[in-house]
């Protein structure tokens, strides 16, 4: 992976884990990397928590990496933050043999993850038409089923993956019509069949 391709997306492991897996921050997080660089105030009005709270996990997340000094934005005393890569990658394979405490830290990011997901869905069902029509027309909600082994699983996931990042090289100047920064989710998980 390059240099530039790590800023697009960070893998995870135990010790960035262990700054991340909190509620408020994947929140923060995700909020700089949606809306840019912001102030723990900023944030702390955004998210409807406290500037003290938003203020302590933006250090935290300083620590691990995840988010940095924007110092073209601050005046002053006023610190601004900003994120440091647009994603990130988790492998289940990493945290294979964690300890308990790791195992509870990947529950914790994982639920949350999920959640997210969740919310953003309701939000673009529940203003999609503020939208023009051809972001209506151009939107997907789909789901599929397969019979797959691991190994194919694995092969499909990579495959989803490196189309989706073939779409980076084609991204719009931040002045063309019509661009819009969009979210792409997927899931693939084993089900019952019983």
């Amino acid at each position: 992976m390059t240099e530039h391709e790590n800023r697009r997306q960070r893998r995870l492991d135990a010790r960035s884990l262990r700054g991340l897996a909190h509620p408020l921050r994947m929140q923060l997080l995700d909020a700089l990397r949606q809306h840019g660089a912001a102030t723990a105030s900023q944030l702390a009005e955004r998210l409807g928590e406290s500037s003290g709270a938003t203020s302590y996990h933006l250090r935290q997340l300083a620590e691990h990496g995840f988010v940095e000094d924007a110092p073209e934005r601050g005046k002053g005393r006023e610190r601004w933050w900003q994120a440091i890569d647009q994603g990130i990658r988790f492998d289940s394979a990493d945290f294979e043999d964690a300890s308990p405490e790791v195992r509870g830290l990947t529950e914790v990011f994982l639920q949350e993850g999920a959640a997210r997901h969740a919310r953003e869905l309701s939000a673009w069902l529940g203003t999609r038409d503020r939208w023009p029509q051809a972001w209506a027309r151009s939107s997907e909600m789909s789901d599929m089923s397969l019979r797959l082994t691991p190994e194919l699983a694995v092969a499909l996931v990579r495959e989803m993956h490196a189309l989706i990042d073939g779409y980076r090289d084609l991204v719009p100047d931040e002045d063309t019509p019509d661009a819009e920064q969009v979210r792409i989710h997927t899931h693939l998980f084993p089900i019952e069949t019983d």
